[in-house]
């Protein structure tokens, strides 16, 4: 199963699984299905719960915190995730405060899809990854799309946490197949507690003795698993792969219902010669350099150097593909990096 049709079965699971959920945005209607096809299905299958919407992404979203307040369930399709930047008073101004600012605790079941992320000769205002004006955020819950996590656990955790979500879904990955990490690589899967999506492990034999440990969000995993194959036949370097599905807050070291126990990171993390973030957004205020932070208190006097930070140019993204290539992470950047990181 490729990553579109498993986001496709999650959405139709959601709606025969939930007779109050409804499925938002522009173009979602068939026989058009959306931008990326995501939404193929569903209105044929549930007519009256798939809503085809204007051009009004603050409209659109508003719409679904409405629904959301009032005890329905509400995913939106954002064409391009870098529109939600106009839907981001309704999301962080109204639906993350809404849990919270009536007295009592008010359920949110809201998610907002973006299709984010180069690669595909978009150009400037079509290929960004903006994740990290999300971050943060009180009452709001930052997901990232991975072929290592069910979409249809995800959809799960995010809908019943009772928190707006927004998930960034990168337009590389909709292609990949499900569960797909090259040779000799494996892959599992951290549990995250009853409810949580939890965190993939992408590793070479055992995941505690690797040369260097890289976390990144799903929309990297192809690039990295790239990388980490090159260095193991170039250099005999060995890298674990970590990938959380939330982003925010952050599974890596929150323990509890829905997080991953710092316990189950921090020998590999003590171990490693070498310790990468790597994300596809811009430098400067982000998600990865709030990982790097944590590790950093956390692992201060264990840590053989810093932890080192991977993000694309910063620079608009170019629509011609050389030029776009030069300005965003890829495979031989993290493989640069990996080396340069190693390197006494």
């Amino acid at each position: 199963m490729r990553v579109a049709e498993n986001l496709n079965a999650a959405l139709h699971g959601v709606l025969e699984a939930d007779p109050t959920a409804y499925v938002i945005g522009e173009d979602i209607l068939d026989p058009y299905g959306g931008a990326f096809k995501i939404t193929k299905g569903l209105s044929s299958r549930f007519p009256g719960r798939v809503l085809g919407t204007p051009i009004s992404e603050a409209g659109i979203t508003g719409l679904a915190a409405g629904l959301a307040l009032c005890g329905d369930a509400a995913i939106v399709e954002i064409m391009f995730g870098d529109f939600v930047a106009l839907a981001f008073d309704q999301i962080v101004n109204f639906a993350a405060k809404s849990c919270t600012m009536y007295g009592s605790r008010v359920p949110m079941r809201m998610v907002v899809r973006c299709p984010t992320g180069g690669g595909r000769g978009y150009g400037p205002t079509h290929s960004q990854s903006l994740q990290k004006h999300f971050i943060g955020v009180p009452g709001l819950s930052v997901y990232e799309m991975s072929p290592l996590h069910d979409n249809r656990a995800v959809m799960s955790a995010m809908l019943a946490s009772g928190e707006p979500s927004v998930f960034f879904e990168d337009k590389v990955l909709y292609t990949r197949r499900m569960y797909d990490v090259p040779d000799p690589f494996r892959s599992d899967l951290i549990p995250a507690g009853d409810t949580g999506p939890g965190v993939a492990r992408v590793f070479l034999d055992d995941p505690e003795e690797a040369d260097c440990v890289i976390i990144a969000p799903g929309g990297m995993v192809d690039r990295v698993t790239r990388a980490m194959r090159a260095l193991l036949l170039d250099h005999e370097v060995t890298c674990c792969l970590y990938v959380p599905s939330r982003l925010y807050p952050f599974d890596l070291f929150d323990s509890g219902a829905q997080g991953v126990d710092a316990g189950r990171l921090v020998p590999a993390l003590r171990r490693a010669r070498a310790v990468l973030v790597v994300e596809e957004g811009t430098a400067g205020g982000t998600w990865g350099s709030e990982v790097a932070h944590r590790i950093h208190r956390l692992l201060w006097r264990d840590l053989r150097r810093p932890v080192a930070q991977v993000n694309s140019l910063g620079s608009v993204i170019p629509a011609a593909a050389h030029l776009e290539s030069a300005v965003l992470v890829g495979e031989s950047t993290i493989y640069d990096a990996v080396l340069e990181a190693l390197r006494d």
